[in-house]
């Protein structure tokens, strides 16, 4: 029996492991993230993953290696969230898993409203979506579309920190 990828806390220590895993990272997979061509991942992420304030979350499978990474990044009242599942992993649970995880982050930090960017007709993000135990509020603007939820709503929805449901 193959066990699930462990979701475990990430910083600026591990960044080997965030730039391999966006190296095995299709192109399309990396748009859906990033919405744009990205230059060499070694050079973004020391400053994605030293963001103050942020939270960093990854999928590590048995191996120790990475196969999804998650981020919670303040912004003023609210927070965002991104994810970036490798592509052999996709369709698989690990992206609603890992925002689950996020949201629980971003209850217990005292935001106002969780959001994420996506690209519209985005399937997988829809699918995560789809998951959420409360609506999520979908706002489309400059090609892009901005999915959110109330944090106040959520509190009550998700497992407590450590916990399953």
């Amino acid at each position: 029996m193959r066990r699930a990828p462990r979701i475990v806390p990430t910083g600026p220590a591990d960044l080997a492991r965030v730039v391999a895993l966006h190296r095995r990272c299709s192109t399309r997979t990396l748009w859906s993230r990033y919405h744009r061509a990205m230059a060499d991942p070694g050079f973004y992420l020391p400053t994605l993953l030293g963001r103050p304030g942020s939270v960093h979350l990854a999928a590590r499978d048995t191996t120790g290696r990475f196969v999804a990474v998650g981020h919670l990044m303040p912004d003023h009242f609210d927070v965002e969230a991104a994810l970036l599942v490798e592509d052999a992993w996709q369709g698989r649970g690990l992206g609603t898993r890992l925002l689950r995880a996020l949201a629980r982050h971003a209850v217990d930090g005292g935001w106002e409203t969780l959001y994420g960017l996506c690209l519209p007709g985005d399937a997988r993000i829809d699918a995560i979506l789809r998951h959420a135990p409360v609506p999520v509020r979908r706002v489309a603007a400059d090609g892009a579309v901005t999915a959110s939820v109330r944090l106040l709503d959520l509190a009550g929805r998700l497992p407590a920190a450590g916990g399953r449901r």
